[in-house]
């Protein structure tokens, strides 16, 4: 996810949001007329010269994100898409809706289930000095855009089953109700956006998808393009299109942008449960039900059991390893979040294993200005030996990661960092959620793929280029 907006006193408040919002929508809805596909998928990165700041950037949005998934906030076709990577630390993809099509870049996000764009001439978009462009969906270009109707059951994705309650201008059997569905407010970790429900074509390859229910946001912060929410709720982009899996291939990052790409899979045929030949799998683990935390319901529960840090195993506390009934405790998996958290019980476990195992000279001054901690000095050495990490999950499935996914190199190489993030460099720790979030930078050079009608996640390791 994109990195941090200013501290909050610089911030709008919630309520100039919601003015905002209102004025911006009214001027919206006055003016409005009643076999697998591949897409490109890239890495995000606003790049500074400053590989420092970089990182510290990319450990404060980590954070944010991280709390934000353990303590959110609440209001059939088969087609491959290119994946950008980008410097802010999320990968994009590019989707083309209307008619004719308007193609935009969406993050690719596995921790949300609203697909949004930014939208309208009048998009507003606080605190995004990190993009120089934001491009919008323009609803009267396209003959197929629809405002999304209130007593439509798809308005209930958004709102829950009893958002008919609110449509007050209308009676529930009336077949002629002009009331819009209810205005959206959607918080993430680095931000907010707001707008209205369309009904829009969605435009993939060979194929047109009418009546997709897509996000027309006219005001957000901290925000640097559109989302692609692709979990487990029903208006995520998967959910939508019937998709039996999906899968991606992350480009490994240089905490830059860049025009290269690997794909997203969206494979809506695959009817039996035949594995993917060279994939490993590990079974999804069940999500828990919070009553005021819908997001728990759409976020990809793993069964981690283990964690071997070379080659020992790190006791981790048994309360942490699945999810109980309040939603404390588990592992998800996360497209949105750039390097891997762990609750701090956990992190203080796994990185004193590293710790005593590579011995060199800590570097306080670099773990200072970074966020990232253990770092080591290793000028000097004739040989440079670290420990490998291994994540072991439910099923026997291994992810033995290379070392590119978990340290970072820095001062010309003679300092080593682990980029594996816990509570104290952004703000309070918030109790409950996932203990573990497994980020995209851990991914890199991973073929993932989440196989929804089997309940399953499989990898392997391979070049993603």
């Amino acid at each position: 996810m994109p990195p941090p907006p200013p501290p909050l006193s610089s911030s709008p408040s919630l309520p100039c949001f919601l003015f905002l919002l209102s004025l911006l929508l009214f001027s919206l809805v006055s003016s409005s007329p009643n076999s697998p596909i591949a897409i490109p998928l890239s890495a995000s990165n606003p790049s500074t010269p400053d590989p420092y700041r970089n990182l510290r950037n990319l450990v404060s949005a980590t954070l944010i994100r991280a709390r934000h998934l353990r303590n959110p906030k609440t209001t059939t076709p088969n087609s491959t898409t290119p994946l950008f990577p980008h410097s802010y630390g999320a990968y994009s993809i590019s989707l083309s809706f209307g008619t004719p099509p308007q193609t935009l870049p969406l993050i690719m996000d596995t921790g949300s289930d609203l697909v949004w764009f930014p939208c309208t001439r009048r998009y507003i978009c606080r605190n995004c000095s990190f993009s120089t462009s934001i491009p919008s969906f323009i609803p009267k270009s396209s003959s197929s855009s629809k405002v999304l109707g209130c007593l439509n059951p798809k308005c209930g994705w958004i709102h829950g089953s009893n958002v008919q309650t609110r449509c007050r201008d209308c009676q529930p059997t009336s077949p002629n109700c002009t009331q819009i569905c209810p205005p959206y407010l959607v918080f993430y970790g680095s931000g907010i956006t707001g707008g209205i429900m369309l009904s829009e074509t969605l435009d993939l390859p060979g194929k047109g998808v009418p009546d997709f229910i897509v996000g027309c946001s006219v005001v957000s912060t901290g925000q640097p393009a559109g989302i692609a929410g692709c979990g487990r709720g029903p208006p995520s982009l998967p959910s939508q299109l019937g998709l039996k899996k999906f899968s991606y291939c992350l480009l490994s990052r240089r905490y830059d942008d860049t025009t290269e790409s690997s794909s997203l899979i969206l494979d809506g045929e695959s009817d039996s449960g035949r594995k993917t030949a060279g994939l490993t799998y590990t079974p999804f683990v069940q999500n828990p039900k919070v009553a005021g935390k819908h997001a728990f319901s759409v976020y990809y529960y793993l069964g981690l059991r283990h964690i071997a840090v070379g080659g020992n195993h790190v006791k981790m506390p048994y309360k942490y390893l699945f999810p109980r009934s309040d939603g404390d405790g588990g592992t998800i998996i996360d497209s949105g979040t750039t390097f891997t958290y762990m609750r701090g019980e956990i992190f203080d476990l796994v990185t004193a294993e590293f710790e005593k195992q590579v011995q060199s000279k800590r570097e306080y001054e670099v773990e200072r200005i970074t966020g990232l901690r253990p770092c080591f000095n290793i000028s000097g050495l004739k040989t440079l030996s670290l420990p490998s990490l291994t994540l072991k999950f439910k099923g026997g499935a291994k992810m033995e990661l290379p070392l590119a996914n978990y340290v970072a190199f820095l001062k010309g190489d003679e300092v080593v960092c682990l980029t594996i993030v816990t509570d104290g460099v952004a703000g309070k720790d918030f109790s409950g959620g996932p203990a573990i979030i497994l980020g995209n930078f851990q991914q890199q050079n991973f073929y993932v793929e989440y196989d929804l009608m089997n309940e399953r996640l499989g990898f392997r390791q391979q070049s993603c280029k």
